[in-house]
């Protein structure tokens, strides 16, 4: 069962009843264009999973099925109670080296990227962590747990990762000694020194105590979230490259072939002599932090926003049906969903070419719609075919209304 399918009603509703919480309480935890963003990047991770996800169940399978110590039944309530422990023990260090290593770091760090922390950074998640994280639940397998046991319980604890991502829950006592709570996982996600890298556990936070990463919230120490090199973009597709363009930047410039090689699975942060001399960074200055914006007039912001609400519903319909599509198919619907999101970042940071982005954007989607029906032998109906061109007619008459307002409000 794909449960992350089935509770994608649930996070929406979650996150309108936060916003409400937000108007109660008088707080401002939301920003839009930083919500579409991680909503973004939630978005192309999960369509992304529909072509790596095999990676993970592939390796897991064969070590399941020849590296396995036990045998392990699938109807045993202990092996699922086991299971669930155990996988939260190996996504710790998963977790952990993921902030401690370059590589590593450079898919989880788009997790990080959100100068705001409320229920939609939860939903921000990276499209390329497929490439090492398997290797960290290889164990599993080989103490002879079912890959169906390994899947839901790697499910439940994503689940169990939604709520934590708040700022409405005060600290809740005991419950914090043994599990993940909102109070110690807004320590996860801040740049402060004393908070940066601690509290690494998914479900339990006996991990961390174990081994010496907990920290907690203090009331003197008021949370400043993100990362301390910035993202600055609204951009999903940039979002998933940054830190990787990064370290290709470094690696280009050092001298030393070994320094090359090595800085992909250095600590994080490490440079190499040579490249750092050459090319300093300044450290952060949290008491000069500001959050990185782009003013965005209303009309602009409801666009983006409505257009956004079609890969919402594009991305589900993948997620459903995806798993029995052609690769062909797969790789037309991710192509469709990244162009899409793209266009939708470049119009949040009002690039030059924004507009014109957009038009290739309606342009092209009858194209690639069209070409994902015929890989899958199917003849879209006309009532798909109308609402397609009706769904193009009103986005570009949004466009050029607000285009038509932008020209005014220059010419006032």
């Amino acid at each position: 069962m794909n449960y992350v399918l089935y509770a994608v009603p649930f996070f929406f509703l979650l996150i309108g009843l936060e916003l409400l919480a937000d108007r109660w309480r008088g707080l401002s935890t939301y920003r839009l264009s930083d919500a579409l963003n991680s909503l973004s990047a939630g978005v192309l991770s999960t369509t992304s999973g529909l072509l790596t996800k095999g990676l993970g169940l592939v390796t897991y399978l064969f070590a399941w099925q020849h590296l396995a110590l036990f045998e392990l039944s699938v109807h045993s309530a202990w092996v699922w109670v086991f299971a669930f422990v155990f996988y939260d023990f190996c996504y710790y260090w998963n977790h952990r080296l993921g902030h401690e290593r370059s590589i590593l770091w450079a898919a989880h760090s788009v997790h990080h990227q959100s100068e705001e922390y409320n229920l939609s950074t939860a939903l921000r998640q990276t499209s390329t962590g497929f490439l090492f994280g398997w290797i960290f639940y290889l164990p599993m397998a080989v103490v002879g747990v079912p890959p169906v046991v390994f899947v839901s319980v790697a499910a439940m604890n994503l689940l169990y990762q939604f709520w934590v991502h708040t700022r409405h829950i005060p600290k809740l006592g005991w419950f914090e000694w043994i599990f993940i709570s909102p109070s110690n996982h807004r320590v996860h996600h801040a740049q402060n020194p004393i908070y940066m890298d601690r509290n690494y556990g998914g479900v339990f936070i006996v991990w961390d105590r174990l081994f010496g990463t907990f920290q907690e919230e203090l009331d003197e120490e008021p949370v400043v979230f993100g990362v301390t090199v910035p993202l600055a973009s609204w951009n999903p597709l940039w979002a998933n490259l940054q830190v990787y363009a990064s370290l290709w930047k470094d690696a280009r410039r050092a001298s030393s072939l070994w320094d090359k090689l090595r800085i992909w699975f250095m600590r994080t942060g490490w440079r190499p002599a040579d490249v750092a001399a050459r090319y300093p960074q300044e450290k952060p200055d949290l008491a000069r932090f500001r959050k990185f914006d782009v003013a965005l007039p209303r009309s602009w912001q409801w666009y983006a926003a409505l257009q956004f609400v079609v890969y919402v519903v594009g991305g589900t319909l993948m997620l459903g049906l995806g798993e029995g599509w052609n690769l062909t198919a797969l790789l037309l619907g991710w192509g469709w969903m990244l162009f899409g999101l793209f266009a939708i970042g470049c119009w949040l940071e009002r690039r030059p070419w924004a507009l014109g982005m957009e038009l290739l954007r309606l342009a092209l989607n009858p194209l690639l719609l069209g070409a994902i029906a015929h890989s899958l032998n199917l003849a879209l109906p006309a009532q798909a075919i109308w609402a397609l061109a009706g769904y193009t007619l009103v986005s570009l008459l949004g466009v050029w209304a607000i285009r038509r307002d932008g020209r005014q409000v220059q010419a006032a």
